[in-house]
């Protein structure tokens, strides 16, 4: 068994959005960024692989079993950190973990009292005093104290200033070392995916757009930038989105080799690799032109 999460053709439909036939792996040992521009159907895969949503079509298997079927031993090995922590505002820190660690047969209290200690949270105080900030260390905490196998996380940086963050992506990062563990980290923040993702799956408008390794994606994706001269009907169609400016043109390719033999650096044109931003951004435009 290769894949810790295995989606085949998911499909969720509402009024006004479907998200539509999702298919993708995660294999054991990695990290995968889920992007999207808002209301794109992150938050709907996630929900639907933790059974928070039931979908209308498609399977989804979790450490090689269904979803649905084995929910309860599935989700004993998923750490789950939503974009709004849902904890009991009105009790303290060390009262919320008093609920939470029985539903855990692997809980691991020396280890919670570790990142409690390493993220400098009040155990004694009440979860509604607390910032946005904190509530979603705090809600990290809980996720990894159980030696979840799979972590899955939805905007889990949002509202945490930059050192936290970069803190985050380190234990991150370390955590897969262990070969058996792996995450599924949404996020808007690509930057943060940039430096530790190692596969990226990007949905547009319900739609999936890829779902591939980051270093293949940089490898191919780029952006050239020129006078307005060079932008006729051929060379449009050689690119998966443009932005026309004041002074010329900034175009995405899905082919940065060909855009390099096809265009010369200098002469007025300048060809770099795309960022994750770049690359949501001018698919973003290219759809709306459609």
């Amino acid at each position: 068994m290769e894949n810790i999460l295995e989606i085949k053709s998911l499909r969720k439909e509402y009024k006004g959005f479907t998200l539509k036939d999702v298919s993708f792996q995660l294999p054991y040992g990695y990290i995968m960024g889920l992007i999207g521009p808002n209301g794109a159907g992150k938050t709907t895969t996630i929900k639907l692989v933790m059974n928070l949503l039931r979908k209308n079509s498609g399977e989804i298997k979790i450490f090689g079993k269904d979803n649905l079927e084995h929910e309860v031993e599935v989700k004993s090995r998923i750490g789950f950190v939503y974009d709004t922590p849902h904890f009991y505002e009105h009790l303290t820190l060390k009262q919320m973990k008093s609920i939470i660690a029985p539903f855990y047969k692997n809980w691991d209290e020396v280890m919670f009292r570790k990142y409690i200690d390493e993220f400098d949270l009040p155990l004694t105080k009440k979860i509604k005093t607390l910032s946005r900030g904190m509530q979603m260390k705090y809600a990290l905490v809980m996720a990894l104290s159980h030696h979840a196998d799979l972590i899955i996380m939805d905007e889990p940086t949002s509202g945490l200033d930059p050192v936290f963050r970069r803190e985050l992506l380190d234990i991150l990062s370390g955590l897969i070392q262990d070969e058996k563990k792996s995450i599924l980290f949404s996020t808007h923040v690509t930057s943060d995916l940039e430096r530790i993702a190692d596969y990226i799956t990007f949905i547009h408008k319900g739609e999936l757009i890829f779902s591939r390794s980051k270093d293949e994606i940089f490898e191919e994706y780029g952006i050239v930038k020129g006078g307005k001269e060079l932008l006729n009907e051929e060379n449009k169609k050689f690119f998966s989105g443009v932005q026309v400016h004041k002074f010329g043109f900034e175009a995405l390719t899905v082919n940065l080799q060909e855009a390099r033999r096809k265009f010369k650096n200098g002469d007025g044109v300048v060809i770099e690799k795309a960022s994750l931003e770049d690359i949501m951004f001018f698919t973003g435009k290219n759809q709306t032109r459609r």
